[in-house]
């Protein structure tokens, strides 16, 4: 049902997705699942902010612009009492559909313009509905956690045609490393039908 109803939407890729490329025709379902252990206790990663909002634009395409987007991602600075140059790196919602990656584009570009490191893990795991958010921040989490990180952030696979659409972005290729320093933060979007929006930020040493 899940898969012949993306179907009826036209949001299907032909083969594998293609963020943000000219090229891109639509999502891959994925399957996954994450879980997280809140607590106040010190940790070596932090959930530093969470930034929601709800444009309500239309049930299943996101507003054009971006508009609620870019709130969702302004909040969650705001929470985090960070400014956009303080992100080392974004994890993209990046569906590679025609209207989520404008919209997104447009409102990456609004809060943090083309300087910040960023891709979309969807070319990699399909996009895993319910628990893309969760699976994502744990993307962030390993990112940033010092067992795990080496300072590589999630590559962004593509075919590399940029959509003069939208607004040039710092698409990151394999193997590349964010500045090694004692504070680093993340920053991962979630958008989802019915013009829902959160961002959420990860941090190491704040």
């Amino acid at each position: 049902m899940t898969l012949n109803g993306f179907d009826s939407l036209d949001a299907l890729a032909k083969d594998y997705c293609n963020p943000f490329s000219r090229n891109r025709d639509g999502i891959n379902i994925g399957e996954g699942a994450a879980m997280f252990l809140m607590t106040t206790e010190e940790s070596s990663v932090s959930l530093l902010g969470v930034g929601e909002s709800s444009d309500a634009y239309h049930v299943s395409a996101p507003h054009p612009e971006g508009k609620g987007a870019a709130l969702a991602m302004t909040r969650a600075l705001e929470a985090a009492n960070l400014k956009s140059n303080d992100i080392d790196y974004i994890n993209l919602h990046g569906t590679a559909t025609e209207l989520n990656d404008v919209m997104e584009g447009l409102a990456v570009s609004e809060v943090f313009g083309n300087r910040t490191p960023c891709s979309s893990t969807k070319s990699m795991t399909g996009h895993m509905l319910g628990a893309a958010g969760a699976n994502e921040a744990a993307f962030l989490w390993l990112t940033l956690h010092p067992e795990f990180s080496t300072g590589i952030v999630p590559p962004h696979r593509w075919d590399g045609e940029a959509d003069p659409a939208i607004p040039p972005l710092n698409l990151v290729p394999t193997g590349f490393r964010i500045a090694s320093r004692d504070r680093v933060a993340a920053l991962s979007n979630s958008f989802a039908f019915g013009g829902n929006n959160a961002a959420v930020v990860l941090g190491r040493g704040w």
